[in-house]
């Protein structure tokens, strides 16, 4: 997928949405066009959002809170890999906060 027209307007609109939806987003990278790292943090969940570009290396995962400490890390539910329209896309209309 290349970032062209509706596809680049709607991955914008989905980001958009993701910081009104609770995202908290930073650049990893120096520059305009840099890597976004996103997280949202609620009860039950923390999914993160990493966008390294349009079409390419973008990921998500959605792994449950707990005040337990678990040997090897949290419990990642759900693993993303993909274009960003589509990770965002996911995370956005299937990820209830």
């Amino acid at each position: 997928m290349t970032a062209q027209g509706p596809d680049l307007a709607a991955a914008k609109r989905l980001l958009d949405a993701a910081k009104r939806g609770g995202f908290h987003f930073q650049r990893v990278a120096p520059g305009p066009d840099g890597p976004l790292w996103g997280v949202r943090e609620t009860l039950h969940w923390r999914d993160t959002i990493y966008l390294a570009g349009f079409s390419q290396a973008c990921t998500a995962t959605r792994a449950r809170t707990s005040s337990l400490i678990i040997p090897g890390g949290p419990l990642v539910t759900q693993r993303l890999t993909g274009d960003a329209l589509s990770v965002l896309r996911t995370v956005m209309c299937d990820w209830n906060p």
